[in-house]
């Protein structure tokens, strides 16, 4: 008889050889629908596929029947050229994604996108492609996980504890962004995010040496990140020690380099550039998959015993955290019945009942004030309805007044503060606040309109996606000329309006100001831009007592005449107390004019013809 250690070794062995299947599928798989496609990027999901059936068979808390059960892991795959990788191992775990849509990979209308895009398949935690942002995302989740556990999580109750994995590639390394947000993830001691950086040596104009000769080890350590090197991304049990030991470690951040060769086992083009973005060609598909030992005349070819291994391992894995956690869950509800109900509504994507009651109201004051300080008053009303709205500036807390006084600071030492300080660090901080944002909390960023351009990629990104991110940028006048040009807004306002999916707000006094906070709230499914004065603009009376809700619809009459208009004054923002003074000049002269306040053209024009022919009538010319 075999002895109980000879059973687990040939046990073990026979879990490697169907392993090594499951690497082999996904490698076919990539190469197949790429050829197919006759477009895509074959390499990096060849040389990485051990890395992605370690991940999932074995690293990831994760459930293919309940994708969006939350308090999964988070997998982000920030080199989102590598898709294939992404697509064929959901595949195999048993998410949604079917044989056909792989089959029509990069093809109009398929969920399988050239680059993964957010809520096209289930399995996808965020959309990516322009390179480095998966990674500030990720932050982004790490930081929302913190949050979560220390608001939520009480003693002999845990309902947040979860871990943050990102898959980068020499580009995402190479990105500014990376940079930025491994900095500030390296302050904060974010010890469930995980990166694993595949280390292959290719881009697309050819070696990294062309551009890039740093110590990447060295420089994450310097960051306050642990690192740990994996020499061949061929050695699964290697990954599985190191990954595991990355996902353990609760100090600090974790980099893991992983060495591979890019197009692994392709006769002709492993390690060459040539596999990075293009089609390996049909000869060498048909060359690499008798490399694999595969039947080279089969093709999009999944054997029914590597989907099936991987879908049971992950499904009853998947099953049973489930089961545990509402377990859990439960008890908690009973003990702490008003956080359940919070965590709930949290997760649904709601809002408090009257969230939006009591918001300041200012009078008429011909001095007024700046509406980055009347919104800055409306943050801190909602802030105490809203107990996840959080967030913070680019190193510009005082100036932009996007702070909730009293909600005390993220840290490293404290994570139930409601205020980041990102640092100087535009770019990052949209990127980390759109993975805030797909966590669930609704998050907030500011600095100057004239930095937009700093965050714009991240702005796009959370446009494309549609996710609630309030941008709070301030010092909109050009008017205030002391910092020079470089501090000048130019064409920020326009640019920014020309961004699909972007809602960019302009108040014209303090009552708007409010109204404006209460728009970006009440809007859901895409981003928000506020946009403020530096300087102090009358509040007007016609916006008191309710009037300036208008704002709402994006635009109304503000000040009217008692005739037929001869003329329309449209505006918004600092511009509109021009527009009144012209107003009363008008009508000392006798001619009758209307004002139209028009702090958001994207609103306005999804109100009904009706309302917006009333407004602008159109018999003025």
């Amino acid at each position: 008889m075999q002895s109980e250690n000879q059973v687990m070794e040939a046990a073990m062995g026979e879990d490697s050889t169907i392993e090594q299947l499951c690497v082999t599928t996904i490698r076919t798989l990539a190469m197949d629908a790429v050829e197919q496609a006759q477009s895509g990027h074959p390499g990096a999901p060849m040389a990485l596929a051990p890395t992605a059936v370690v991940l999932y068979g074995d690293i990831l808390n994760h459930d293919p029947a309940t994708p969006d059960f939350p308090n999964r892991d988070r997998f982000v795959l920030s080199a989102g050229h590598a898709s294939m990788l992404l697509y064929g191992v959901l595949h195999l775990s048993g998410y949604d994604v079917s044989l056909d849509d792989i089959k029509r990979f990069r093809q109009l209308d398929s969920p399988c996108a050239g680059h993964p895009e957010h809520g096209l398949l289930p399995g996808v935690e965020t959309t990516t492609g322009p390179l480095g942002q998966g990674a500030a995302n990720s932050v982004g989740m790490a930081i929302a996980e913190r949050w979560l556990a220390s608001h939520f999580n009480r003693p002999g109750h845990t309902l947040v504890d979860y871990r943050v994995y990102a898959l980068l590639g020499d580009g995402c390394m190479m990105e500014g962004v990376t940079s930025e947000a491994a900095s500030l993830a390296g302050h904060l001691c974010l010890g469930h995010l995980v990166w694993l950086y595949d280390s292959n040596k290719i881009t697309i104009d050819g070696s990294t040496d062309l551009a890039m000769t740093e110590d990447v080890a060295a420089r994450f350590a310097a960051y306050g990140w642990q690192v740990q090197t994996v020499d061949d991304a061929n050695d699964m049990d290697a990954l599985r020690d190191a990954i595991t030991a990355a996902g353990e470690y609760a100090a600090a951040p974790s980099l893991v380099i992983v060495k591979s060769h890019i197009a692994y086992g392709s006769p002709n083009r492993q390690d060459t550039k040539e596999a990075h973005g293009s089609p390996l060609g049909a000869d060498e598909v048909r060359a690499t998959k008798e490399v694999y030992g595969c039947d080279p005349d089969q093709t999009f070819h999944v054997p029914d015993e590597a989907k099936r291994y991987l879908t049971d391992r992950c499904t009853a894995r998947g099953a049973a955290m489930v089961a545990e956690w509402q377990h859990r869950f439960a008890a908690y509800e009973a003990a702490h019945p008003n956080l359940a109900a919070e965590w709930t509504l949290l997760q649904s994507g709601q809002l408090p009942d009257g969230w939006d009651q009591d918001l300041p109201r200012f009078d008429a004051d011909a001095k007024g004030k700046a509406t980055r300080a009347s919104a800055g008053q409306a943050l801190a009303t909602l802030a105490e309805r809203v107990p996840w709205l959080l967030g913070g500036s680019a190193d510009l807390a005082g100036s932009t007044k996007a702070v909730i006084p009293g909600g005390g600071d993220f840290s490293a030492e404290d994570s139930s503060g409601r205020n980041i300080s990102f640092g100087t660090r535009e770019h990052a901080m949209g990127s980390i606040a759109n993975g805030l944002a797909l966590s669930g909390l609704r998050p907030f960023a500011g600095t100057f309109l004239v930095f937009s351009d700093y965050c714009r990629p991240a702005i796009r990104l959370a446009a494309l996606i549609g996710l609630p991110v309030v941008y709070v940028f301030t010092h909109d006048s050009i008017g205030l000329g002391e910092d020079g040009p470089t501090h000048q807004p130019i064409e920020h306002v326009m640019s920014l309006r020309a961004m699909p999916g972007l809602d960019v707000v302009r108040p014209c006094d303090a009552n708007e100001a409010v109204a404006a906070w209460r728009y970006a709230l009440s809007v859901g499914d895409r981003p928000v831009a506020l946009v403020l004065t530096r300087q102090s603009v009358p509040t007007l009376a016609e916006t008191c007592d309710g009037a300036a809700d208008g704002l709402l619809r994006g635009g109304y009459v503000l000040k009217d005449c008692d005739a037929t208009p001869a003329v329309l004054l449209i505006a918004c923002g600092s511009e509109i107390s021009i527009c009144m003074e012209a107003h009363s000049r008008l009508t000392d002269a006798g001619i009758a004019a209307r004002v139209v306040s028009l702090p958001c053209w994207e609103q306005f024009e999804r109100q009904e013809e009706t309302y917006r022919r009333d407004v602008v009538l159109p018999t003025v010319a």
